[in-house]
C-alpha cells in the first residue's frame, strides 16, 4: 500500500509525466492496431489467392475427374484429365497469376512516382511500345526462336523497351526526373506508337491484321512452363527491389519537398520505381499483350479500402492482382465455351464499372465530411 501510495503522489506532482506516458500507450496500441490490420488484410488476401489458384484450373467446360490427375497406373499421354489440367488450364492460371501481380504492383508504383490514381502501367508507353514491336514482327512475317521465345515475344519486348529507354531519356534535364514531362512524354510516345500501328495495320492483309488485333486484346494463351517461371523470379525481383522503398514512396506521395526535408533521395527513388515498374509490365506484356484496367482498378480499390500505406499496398495489391486477372480468365474461357474470349476484354467489361462505381462511393464518402 505505501509503494502504491508513493506513486500515485509521484504521478500527481508530474501530470506532465504522467500525460506523456498515456499518450505514449496509445501510441504504442495505435501501432499494435494497425500492424494487426495488415497482417489481417495480408493473411486474407493470400488465402483468396490460394483458394483461386487450386480451384481455376478444376473449373471449365469438360469436367475433371481429380481422382485421375495423379494416377500412376495410367500413362499421361492417356490420361486426358490430367494433360487438361496440366497443360492446358493450370500454364494460364499460373501466367495469370503472375501478369495479375506484376500489373497492380506497376499500377501502384506509377501512382505514386507520378502522384496520380489514375495513373496505369501502360500510361508512360510500355504498351504502346510492346505494341508496336508485335505488329511489326507480325508485319515481317518472321518467325523464329530463341532461347524458347518466340520472335513476337521477343519484339514485344523489345518495343518495351526501346519505349522505357526513349522516355527516360526525353525526361532527363539537368540529372533531375520531372513527373510532369515524364507524364507528358508518355502521352505523347502512345499517340505515336498508336499512329504507327495503324500503318503497319493498313499496309497488312487480313489475315496479319487479324493477329495484330487479336494479339492487341491481349490473351493468356498456352505456353511453356520454363517460360513462366522466367517471368516469375523477374516479377519477384522487382517487387522485392521496390519493397525495400514504400516507406521513401509514402513520402514522396505527401510531396517532393516534404520528402527531401526527410533525407529522401527523391530523385534516385523515382527512377528506381519508374525502371521497376516500367521493367515489370515489359516483362509480362511481351508474353501477354496488353492488359487493361488492372493496374488502375485494383491499386485504386485497395487504397480507398485500407489506406494509403504502400507498405501495405504493394503486397496487397500484387496479392489481389493476381486473384482478379485468374478470376476474369475463368470467366473469358468458361462464360461462352468452348468459345474463348480474350481476357483483356473481359477486364475492361468489369474494369470500367467497377472504377465508375469506386469513383462514386469516394465522392459519396467526401461529400459526408
Amino acid at each position: 500500500m505505501a509503494i502504491e501510495r508513493r506513486l500515485e503522489k509521484g504521478t500527481e506532482r508530474n501530470p506532465e509525466r504522467s500525460q506523456g506516458h498515456r499518450e505514449s500507450e496509445a501510441f504504442d496500441r495505435l501501432l499494435t492496431d494497425s500492424r494487426r490490420k495488415h497482417r489481417l488484410v495480408l493473411l486474407s488476401l493470400a488465402l483468396a489467392f490460394l483458394s483461386v489458384l487450386f480451384l481455376a484450373p478444376v473449373l471449365g467446360p469438360i469436367q475433371i475427374r481429380l481422382n485421375r490427375l495423379f494416377a500412376t497406373n495410367i500413362p499421361f499421354v492417356e490420361n486426358v484429365d490430367a494433360q487438361i489440367f496440366f497443360v492446358a488450364r493450370l500454364p494460364r492460371v499460373l501466367l495469370a497469376a503472375v501478369t495479375g501481380a506484376a500489373l497492380a504492383a506497376s499500377g501502384l508504383i506509377f501512382q505514386a512516382v507520378l502522384k496520380n490514381p489514375l495513373a496505369t502501367p501502360y500510361t508512360l508507353g510500355v504498351a504502346s511500345g510492346a505494341s508496336l514491336g508485335a505488329v511489326l514482327s507480325i508485319r515481317s512475317g518472321l518467325v523464329v526462336v530463341i532461347f524458347g521465345l518466340s520472335s513476337l515475344t521477343l519484339s514485344a519486348f523489345v518495343g518495351a523497351l526501346f519505349a522505357v529507354g526513349l522516355i527516360y531519356l526525353l525526361t532527363q534535364r539537368r540529372g533531375e526526373l520531372s513527373t510532369s514531362v515524364l507524364l507528358l512524354a508518355g502521352v505523347a510516345l502512345n499517340f505515336m506508337f498508336s499512329s504507327l500501328i495503324l500503318l503497319v495495320h493498313y499496309l497488312s492483309n487480313f489475315t496479319q491484321s487479324y493477329q495484330m488485333l487479336r494479339w492487341m486484346m491481349g490473351g493468356l494463351d498456352v505456353i511453356e512452363y520454363p517460360l513462366i517461371a522466367s517471368a516469375a523470379v523477374l516479377v519477384a525481383l522487382g517487387l522485392a527491389a521496390t519493397s525495400r522503398f514504400t516507406k521513401e514512396l509514402n513520402l514522396i506521395s505527401t510531396g517532393d519537398e516534404l520528402a527531401m526535408s526527410r533525407g529522401v533521395e527523391v530523385v534516385r527513388v523515382k527512377r528506381i520505381g519508374y525502371l521497376t515498374a516500367s521493367l515489370l509490365t515489359a516483362a509480362v506484356v511481351a508474353l501477354t499483350g496488353p492488359i487493361g484496367f488492372v493496374g488502375l482498378v485494383v491499386p485504386h480499390a485497395l487504397r480507398l479500402i485500407i489506406g494509403p500505406d504502400n507498405r501495405l499496398l504493394l503486397p496487397a495489391s500484387a496479392l489481389a492482382g493476381a486473384i482478379a486477372l485468374i478470376v476474369c480468365d475463368t470467366i473469358a474461357r468458361t462464360v461462352i465455351a468452348p468459345t474463348e474470349i480474350p481476357v483483356g476484354v473481359i477486364t475492361s467489361l468489369l474494369g470500367s464499372p467497377c472504377f465508375i462505381w469506386l469513383l462514386l462511393r469516394q465522392r459519396r464518402r467526401l461529400s459526408f465530411l
